[in-house]
């Protein structure tokens, strides 16, 4: 995955984070939306499969990405 491609998976994972937060979404919850959003991006940004977007996203581990 690329800097740009990375960076706007961040994005959509820390911002989908607050968001369902801000809604009264326990962290668990806000984790897994946010996980799926930035799967959903980078799917439709690169074309490949959902789950192996999920995978990939998971596997950049973006909560401790931002955390540092």
């Amino acid at each position: 995955m690329d800097a740009s491609t990375l960076e706007m998976v961040l994005t959509a994972y820390d911002e989908t984070v607050q968001d369902a937060e801000a809604a009264g979404h326990s962290a668990a919850i806000a984790h897994a939306e946010g996980i799926t959003a930035a799967a959903m991006l980078l799917a439709a940004v690169t074309g490949v499969e959902d789950a192996a977007a999920r995978k990939e996203v998971e596997g950049i581990n973006p909560r401790a990405r931002l955390a540092a």
